[in-house]
């Protein structure tokens, strides 16, 4: 059955091209999706499958139910965009002021889409239930994931996975690794409390300017002095505000910057030493900090049974040759709240431009991606749905 679903894949690509441009001309910035999820929603009915609206608030889940026993197997795909200006020569640029998809989420979603509709196809010979969770709000924090998971988008799942195009990795090809493989992410706010006074008598004040940068700088020393060297941490600053003239000191200064690290012990060690060198140095120099630390997404972690599971599928899929080891990054991706509560993977796809001159990374105001990858993440998710339930079976043995 496998290299039918494979075939019915492939005759799908025009379709979700098109359904993929239709996307990307009509973005909709995260937890403001009104149209995207109908869209969806309707795309599903449309192939017999049953769904759930306004799951979390605005998600949409798909259920595709087999006619045999098997195990439940659940993929996901996010569907909302950024607040980027689109500004690359294309048919199909957003056509919306100053929203884009410029992370590939329009890509995820028609590659979903493609997948349901070949597998629905098959559904009277397939074993277990497939569950389609269309994800909203992945860019901002608090992010739809959990509010989904609340829902119960993951009741009666035994597995879920995901995968994240990539503009800047090989096309055709998929990258995976067991463990950590994005980072946690905690915003930073310091704001310094000095004394402002005229810029030729600063003895008379208190500067926070002077202050916020030995704070700056202190924070540096978390990296290089207090975490394990052999773990990856990310302290930055990258906003500094301060004054409006150039002959008086402010009263304050702030600084603005992230956190990004994988394990959450050292997560948890990073916070505590930035609040503490914030307020020591301030409190050093005459002037006070106050320290606020928004928690933003957990790290996420594949299981590494599940990652063993992309990589088996994939090289059916795809070609032996055509699996790689990811490296881990420091963005971050909700869909670490899935693998918390779920055996789980999330993956990568390649999917350069094969003309370099159009290739930009995620985020980019030019940002494109080689729509064949669509085909991949769609072929590789049919194959890890028949791994998983082969292993299911030979669990019953």
């Amino acid at each position: 059955m496998k290299p039918l679903i494979y075939e019915k894949i492939e005759s799908l690509y025009t379709e979700m091209v098109e359904t993929r441009r239709y996307l990307h001309m009509h973005p909709e910035l995260s937890h403001q999706e009104v149209h995207t999820p109908e869209f969806i929603a309707q795309q599903l009915e449309s192939m017999g499958v049953e769904v759930r609206l306004g799951v979390g608030g605005r998600g949409v889940v798909g259920y595709i139910r087999g006619s045999l026993p098997g195990k439940t197997v659940a993929f996901r795909a996010d569907f909302d965009a950024l607040p980027i200006t689109d500004q690359k020569e294309a048919a199909y640029k957003s056509t919306v002021p100053g929203v884009m998809h410029a992370c590939g989420h329009d890509g995820h979603t028609a590659g979903l889409l493609g997948f349901a509709k070949a597998m629905a196809e098959f559904k009277d010979q397939l074993p277990g239930t497939i569950v389609l969770i269309h994800q909203f709000g992945e860019e901002v924090a608090p992010g739809g994931a959990q509010a989904m998971i609340a829902d119960g988008c993951l009741e009666g799942v035994d597995s879920v996975y995901g995968a994240h195009l990539q503009s800047k990795m090989e096309s055709g090809k998929v990258f995976v690794r067991d463990g950590f493989l994005q980072a946690s992410e905690d915003t930073v706010k310091i704001i310094v409390r000095g004394y402002g006074t005229h810029g030729g008598e600063p003895h008379t004040g208190v500067d926070p300017i002077l202050a916020a940068s030995h704070i700056m700088i202190a924070l540096q020393s978390i990296v290089s002095r207090n975490a394990d060297p052999l773990k990856e941490l990310v302290v930055s600053i990258g906003k500094f505000h301060a004054g409006d003239a150039d002959n008086a000191i402010p009263s304050e200064a702030v600084l603005e910057g992230t956190i990004r690290v994988f394990d959450p012990e050292l997560r948890k060690m990073a916070t505590e030493r930035v609040k503490a060198i914030a307020e020591n140095i301030a409190l050093a120099m005459g002037a006070e900090a106050e320290v606020t630390i928004e928690a933003g997404y957990i790290s996420l972690w594949n299981h590494p049974e599940a990652a063993e599971v992309v990589r088996s599928a994939a090289r059916q899929a795809i070609g032996e040759e055509q699996v790689m080891e990811a490296d881990p990054i420091m963005p971050v991706e909700d869909f670490a709240y899935f693998t918390q509560q779920r055996r789980g993977a999330y993956f990568f796809v390649g999917a350069k431009m094969h003309d370099e001159r159009l290739s930009f990374p995620h985020h980019h105001e030019n940002f494109d991606f080689d729509e064949r990858a669509m085909l991949v993440a769609a072929k590789v998710f049919a194959a890890i749905y028949f791994e998983e339930q082969n292993m299911g079976m030979e669990s019953t043995k």
